[in-house]
Order: C-alpha cells, then sequence, then structure tokens
C-alpha cells in the first residue's frame, strides 16, 4: 500500500519527462524544416545573379526590372524569421515573375540556352522552395499543436515553449490571376 504513492509520483515524472522530450523533438523538427527552407533559398539567391548577369546585356533598356530583382534578393537575404522572410520572398517572387514576363518580349533572350537553363532550375528550385515551405508549416502546425493542448501545454509553458510562427504568403499573391483569353 505504501508504494502507491510512489507508483504514481513516477508515473507523474515519467509523463512529465515523456512530455518535454516531445516537445523538444517537435521544436527540432520545426528548425530543422526551417533550416531545409534557407538551403533551397541559398539556391535561389545564387541562381539569380547568373540569370541578371546573362539577361543584363539583351536588356539593355529594362534596367528598372533587373534593379527590383537585385533589390528583392538582398532584402530577402537580409530577412530574419519566418514572418520577415515570407514577405521578402514574396517580393523576389513577384519580381522574378516580371523578369520572366520581360524575357518573353526578346526572342534572341528567350532562345538563349543559358537564360533557358537558368530558368529552368530556378522553376525547380521553386517547386522545392514550395516543399520545403510546406514542409516547414506542417512542423509548425504540430508543434503549436503539442504546446497548446492538455496536458502538454502544462510542460510547454512551463519551459517556455514558444509557438512558432508559419510561412504565409501575402494576400495579394492569394488573389485568382484574371485570364482575357480574347
Amino acid at each position: 500500500m505504501a508504494y502507491i504513492p510512489l507508483l504514481l509520483a513516477a508515473a507523474v515524472v515519467a509523463w512529465f519527462v515523456a512530455a518535454y522530450n516531445k516537445l523538444v523533438r517537435l521544436r527540432n523538427q520545426v528548425k530543422n524544416a526551417w533550416h531545409q527552407i534557407e538551403v533551397q533559398l541559398k539556391r535561389r539567391y545564387d541562381l539569380i545573379p547568373n540569370l541578371v548577369e546573362v539577361v543584363k546585356d539583351y536588356m539593355s533598356y529594362e534596367q528598372e526590372t533587373l534593379t527590383k530583382v537585385i533589390e528583392a534578393r538582398g532584402a530577402a537575404l537580409a530577412a530574419k524569421g519566418a514572418a520577415a522572410q515570407a514577405k521578402a520572398e514574396n517580393v523576389l517572387t513577384e519580381s522574378l515573375k516580371s523578369l520572366f514576363a520581360v524575357v518573353e518580349n526578346y526572342p534572341e533572350l528567350k532562345a538563349n540556352q543559358n537564360v533557358a537553363s537558368l530558368q529552368e532550375e530556378l522553376t525547380a528550385t521553386e517547386n522545392k522552395i514550395s516543399f520545403a515551405r510546406q514542409f516547414y508549416n506542417d512542423s509548425v502546425m504540430t508543434y503549436n499543436n503539442a504546446t497548446q493542448s492538455i496536458p502538454s501545454n502544462l510542460v510547454a509553458s512551463f519551459f517556455n515553449f514558444a509557438q512558432e510562427a508559419y510561412f504565409e504568403t501575402e494576400p495579394e499573391s492569394r488573389a485568382v490571376p484574371k485570364a482575357d483569353l480574347r
């Protein structure tokens, strides 16, 4: 009979340790997912100067578009945290779309093998970034659920496990594009 309080205390301690370890594992998964995004973003950042260098000779009077791409890349490189990074990445994505739209107006540039291969690399990288963002947001959801759910929220609040931010898109990028087929 004297062992019952001891067994209950051991069970509570075991649960507490298990809940703490689960929160640590989930927090580390979120950090790993963020680092996977950073790897893909670095790849993207490395490709952009090559693309700008190849197209700038052809686009002598489109310097504003190239400047916007370079500035957006710099802002994205300097961004810290999920919210700031998401905002900077959305601006960079929009500036790259503008650049690709301008490239379409230059047949000799569009036919250039270097430009085509860089565009293909950027497209593949964009897909990898998209998958990395999805994994990151899934990891954040799992972690945030654990920090908010009873009873693990008790351990989370005791050890200051803060919620993580999602990698969100700008509201403008969610708008459905209009297709004019006239």
